[in-house]
Parts: C-alpha cells; structure tokens; sequence
C-alpha cells in the first residue's frame, strides 16, 4: 500500500487525501484511476510507472485506457 501510495503523489501528483482514496479503490477493487492526460501524457506517464515498478520488483499494474 505504501509502494502505491509513493506512485500516486510521485507520478500523478495526488495529495495525502486523494492517493489515499485511490490507494484503497485499487485495494478493494482491484482498479482505480489515476487521472484523465491527453494520450501523449498518459504514456508517457504509463512508461514512466512501469520502469518504476520494474526497477523496484513491485507487482503493480498500470494500463492506460482510451476515454472516449
């Protein structure tokens, strides 16, 4: 939780609040949003948490999804 906590406020800028409600969405439901980016943006931001979790060996999961 506190891995994910860390990701949320380094990589989406969420305050204490926010990343905590997400956190635990995530926690509950398996899923939660991290916010909604122009598509450059969210992969960038995809890219960056995945070499992130690579780089820590953490199981989280980040996709990016197409809102229409």
């Amino acid at each position: 939780m506190d891995f994910v906590l860390f990701v949320l406020k380094s990589f989406f800028s969420m305050d204490g609040e926010k990343s905590n409600q997400v956190m635990l969405e995530v926690h509950q439901k398996g899923i939660g949003v991290c916010g909604i980016y122009p598509f450059d943006i969210a992969e960038t931001k995809l890219a960056k948490v995945q070499q992130f979790v690579e780089q820590n060996e953490h199981p989280l999961i980040c996709d990016l999804q197409k809102v229409d």
